[in-house]
């Protein structure tokens, strides 16, 4: 393994994070390294094999992320396709996302990471990664390092040529999976137009597009859908984005779904999470999970924050206020 990566030491610093220890930064910039190095090879499309496990936002959760391997299995025992915000909003940020770009170092063909709207470095210094990293290395050097794989990070994935995996949604500028494979990805989330809009647009129960409330990305509607599904060959749009109080929601006649893995979603929200399996016929299974016992999870860790002082969702991790005039991006 090059970058100075042995795959002993890889397999230390993932039993470290297992157990929610965050590594060195002098580690962390060889695991980016090293990362940097496979997911520059990657397309903005990335293919997926089924059998395929798909998981929606983690947002920093992290013991509910280890809740999930309990539930669909250990990595590389399977194969993990993960929809973004793998950061934000909880207390562990770090670990979270750290753990998963390990798995993708070690076992790259195994796991697959998409980009989610908060991972992007103006999201980010709002939401409570950037400040997690202050708090827990003194300095950004962490949070730049992070912020530029992110930037690497593909914009969706298809399983088999039949699924197609976003985070958020679809555009009114793409028609076709192509389309999505010319953008230039390696940059900041722009704050309009189609890759923005990948990230950021949600299915609603309307004819055609409409203006999103989250001031970025458009809704889209089941003629939408069916329409893009049908150009490009596809049955199903997978995608996350917005919270499900049951873990999932299938639409328009399941040519849709959104799949919602971060269980009481900010500690507070008393939603289920769930992942969704593909086998090798495309057959969908859905396994939900409820938020990991509190004595292994945010009761720990009380003293941090995590939410204002009132439980509103208008406070963020560490506290955070949202400042006025930006857009709520709490679903």
């Amino acid at each position: 393994m090059s970058s100075g990566l042995s795959i002993s030491s890889l397999d230390s610093q993932i039993e470290r994070l297992k157990r929610c220890e965050y590594l060195k930064e002098s580690e962390v910039k060889d695991l980016c390294q090293r990362a940097r190095e496979i997911l520059i090879d990657e397309s903005n499309v990335q293919r997926v094999d089924a059998p395929v496990t798909i998981c929606g936002d983690i947002h920093g959760q992290f013991y509910d992320l280890i809740e999930l391997f309990k539930v669909g299995g250990e990595c590389p025992d399977r194969n993990y396709l993960f929809l973004g915000d793998f950061v934000d909003r909880g207390l562990y940020s770090v670990e979270t996302f750290l753990l998963l770009l390990a798995l993708k170092v070690r076992y790259p063909a195994r796991v697959t990471l998409i980009r989610g709207n908060h991972e992007c470095r103006q999201i980010t210094q709002v939401y409570g990664f950037y400040d997690e990293c202050i708090r827990k290395y003194g300095n950004a050097g962490v949070w730049n390092l992070c912020t530029d794989i992110f930037d690497l990070l593909s914009l969706a994935a298809t399983v088999d040529d039949h699924v197609l995996c976003v985070h958020g949604g679809l555009s009114p500028a793409l028609e076709t999976i192509d389309q999505i494979r010319e953008i230039q990805r390696a940059r900041e989330v722009p704050h309009e137009g189609p890759m923005c809009d990948l990230l950021w647009s949600d299915p609603e129960e309307i004819s055609g597009w409409g203006m999103s409330p989250r001031g970025a990305g458009y809704l889209f509607g089941a003629d939408v859908v069916t329409k893009f599904n049908h150009i490009n060959g596809i049955q199903l749009i997978a995608r996350a984005h917005q919270l499900v109080m049951e873990g999932y929601k299938q639409m328009f006649d399941n040519q849709l779904v959104t799949v919602w893995s971060a269980p009481n979603y900010c500690y507070r929200c008393g939603n289920i999470a769930s992942i969704l399996e593909l086998d090798e016929t495309m057959d969908r299974a859905f396994c939900t999970f409820e938020a990991a016992p509190p004595e292994t999870s945010f009761e720990d860790e009380a003293g941090e924050g995590g939410l204002g002082a009132d439980g509103s969702g208008a406070m963020v991790g560490d506290g955070l206020s949202v400042p006025d005039g930006l857009p709520n991006y709490f679903l």
